[in-house]
């Protein structure tokens, strides 16, 4: 998408339009992606990246994610909090459904049901920020944001 935006962004094939719409699949993180690649190719969390990219242009409005690193690298994990920073800071309202130690570690507060999973989860066994999960080590989800901050 790179040869594609600086297409688009200058000279005889200037189309802006074209060249706000890559922009913005790269602030998701999916600057890597191919013009006319089939959706079928793309992961769940890229395809969620995808729908994110088109709704940028819209002001204020709220956001569920759900698992939205799946597949990514780190460095473009950190792209997508920026991106999450963004929206934010900009009065959005964000929810992110992950399990992502980076993600988990960088949340405003964190919601975590369980104790375990299927009829033995469904339960909030943890509200606050990432500071008191990381102090409430006695919990097992506790343990992975603690792992990521090397506390």
């Amino acid at each position: 998408m790179t040869e594609a935006d600086a297409f688009f962004s200058d000279g005889e094939a200037r189309t802006p339009a074209a060249h706000a719409i890559l922009e913005r699949l790269a602030d998701v993180g999916l600057g890597y992606l191919t013009l006319g690649q089939p959706l079928p190719t793309l992961s769940g969390g890229e395809r969620q990246r995808l729908k994110l990219a088109t709704h940028l242009a819209s002001k204020g409005g709220s956001y569920v994610l759900d698992e939205p690193t799946t597949g990514l690298h780190l460095a473009n994990v950190q792209q997508l909090l920026g991106l999450l920073d963004r929206l934010v800071d900009s009065g959005t309202s964000v929810i992110v459904i992950e399990h992502h130690q980076a993600v988990m570690a960088h949340a405003d507060w964190l919601i975590d049901l369980g104790p375990g999973t299927g009829h033995d989860g469904g339960r909030v066994v943890f509200e606050g920020t990432p500071a008191e999960l990381v102090a409430a080590r006695s919990m097992v989800t506790g343990e992975h944001p603690a792992e990521y901050a090397g506390a």
